[in-house]
This record gives structure tokens, sequence and C-alpha cells, in this order.
């Protein structure tokens, strides 16, 4: 074997160690499944699930993050049985585009951005509620936290976008009320440069903030709301704010995701699920490698789901 083939496997080996103990602190949700349930006889279960990375891979294109049609009949047969809601950092438009289903709540903009039949009391009197008919004619409330930073996230757009210009394989996406600065097409030697040219940018936007996700920027308006204020908001609409027999089961896999772990966490009920193959630092208690694996879960819990009605 040669020095560089020796060395290659060498540090594959203490990956897959490093994944192995990470393993033991965030177990395989199919290999815990038997628990897991165990844990939710008697209760409510609420789905929450991330899009991209999550049920479709991460691709080199934004605009191509297809999922399968497997993985949409999976998340349609889990929404007809459990209350179930995709929570994406794409704005709420493409992520419905995406996924297809009338059968799901959606949340885009990283929470910022929420469609419901009914609404939430609890917001009802902030006066970032507002009733809309949708293209299928169907009445829904629409939750706006950030209604007032549209102007300002679209002058950004327009700034970024003349700014990326000398960054070949950088790309700006409107997420309405977020931005996303996408670098995973950028040389590797310019990468540090763009993100520079990010930061020095923002800085004549104080009221916005820049999080990481992977090989993308996302420049949000720094209020307090989140993938897990986004959770909480959806807990009370779908009726379970006052109740104690709901267990609330979120899968993604971005930073972004973990703020709905740690609201997960806070409540002392539910299930943080991370997608990751690698050993990552998060707030989630189970892990699944992939969107397939994540698939695979949905299906699992749809046939228990099915079998419990039947007995």
């Amino acid at each position: 074997m040669g020095l560089l083939t020796e060395s290659a496997a060498n540090n594959n080996h203490g990956l897959l160690d490093s994944y192995t103990t990470w393993l033991e602190e965030h177990p395989s949700a199919l290999d815990s499944f038997e628990d897991m349930i165990a844990v939710a006889e008697g209760k409510k279960l609420v789905l929450f699930l991330d899009y991209d990375g999550t049920l479709s891979p991460i691709v080199n294109d934004p605009e191509k993050a297809f999922m399968s049609e497997a993985m949409r009949a999976a998340v349609r047969e889990v929404a007809y049985l459990f209350p179930t809601a995709i929570v994406s950092g794409r704005c709420i438009d493409k992520v419905n585009g995406f996924v297809k289903l009338d059968n799901v709540v959606y949340a885009g903009s990283h929470g910022m951005d929420i469609w419901t039949p009914t609404g939430s009391l609890k917001y009802e009197d902030e006066g970032q509620q507002t009733k809309s008919i949708d293209e299928q004619g169907n009445k829904v409330v629409k939750f706006q936290p950030a209604q007032e930073f549209l102007p300002t996230v679209k002058e950004i757009i327009q700034v970024m976008e003349q700014k990326i210009k000398t960054f070949e394989g950088a790309m700006v996406e409107d997420n309405r009320f977020c931005v996303s600065v996408h670098y995973r097409n950028v040389n590797e030697k310019e990468v540090d440069t763009l993100k520079e040219m990010v930061h020095s940018t923002m800085k004549a936007y104080p009221n916005f903030r820049i999080n990481g996700g992977k090989m993308v920027m996302e420049i949000k308006p720094s209020i307090n709301w989140n993938k897990g204020r986004a959770l909480e908001y959806l807990l009370d609409t779908f009726g379970f704010t006052s109740s104690s027999d709901f267990l609330p089961l979120y899968i993604g896999d971005d930073t972004t995701d973990e703020d709905a772990f740690e609201v997960i966490r806070g409540l002392r009920r539910g299930f943080p699920i991370i997608v990751s193959s690698v050993p990552r630092n998060t707030k989630a208690s189970y892990s699944l490698r992939d969107p397939d694996e994540v698939m695979d879960f949905m299906v699992r819990l749809a046939k228990w789901k099915k079998a419990k009605s039947t007995a």
C-alpha cells in the first residue's frame, strides 16, 4: 500500500471511529424505532420536516433540488396520518413547488413565512397575521413577522447580485424574507474573499444578521424568530399548545434546525432528529444518515400508525 493510500485509509478509519462514537450519543432513529414508538404510545405525533438535505439531496444547483416521487409518496402518507409541516429556508412558493402536496402546512424563509388554514389565537393581536386566498382558492392565514423588512431584503438582493459577479459559480437566491448567497460552485481559493465581501457589504444593514449553512450564507432580519419559534407557532395552530398528549418529531440537517431541536428539548418531549453522515455538534437526540433513511423512517412510521388503527 502506498503512503498516500495508507494515509487515506487511516483517515477514513479515524472518521469511521469518530462517527461510531458520535452514534452512541445520537443513535440511529431507524435502529431506535421500537424504543421511540414505545414512548409514542397513547400520544399524538406531530411531524416537522426540513426540505433541502432532508427530503431532497443537496445538489450543486439549488433550483434543481427535486424530491423523488417515492419521497413525495412517503410524505403524503405520513401527512394523512399525522399533522405535518415542512419548515424550510426556501421561500414558501419555492418549497411548495418542490413538494407539491396539499395535505401539509408550509413554513418558508426559516419560519418567517407560515401559511396555515386557521392561524394562531396567541398571535392574533400582533398584526403579523393576515387572511388571504391561495392559488387553489383556499382560505389561508399568513404569519409574516418580518414583513417590514421586505423592501430592504429586495435592496440587499440587488446589491449582492452585482457584488457576486466577480465570483464565478456564486449565486444569490431570493427567499422572500431572507437572502441566500450560495458558494458551493465557487473556486475554493475564492470562498474566503466572497465571505469577506458579504460581511463587509452587510455592515450597511445593521438590522440583519448572517448565519452559515451548507456552502451558503443566510442573510436574515435580526428579529427574535427562527425555526424553533416557528415550531411553537405551528404547534399552536395544530391545537397542541395546551395539550399534554402530543410529541413533536422534527427532522432536519442544517444549523438552522438546531433552534427547533432546542425547543423540543425544552419541552422535554418529542424527538429531535438530525440528518447527517458525519459527526456534528447538535442538540438532536437521534440521527438519520441521509434522505433515503429519512424516507425509510417515514415509511415505518406510517406502517406503525396504520397497523395501530386497524388493530
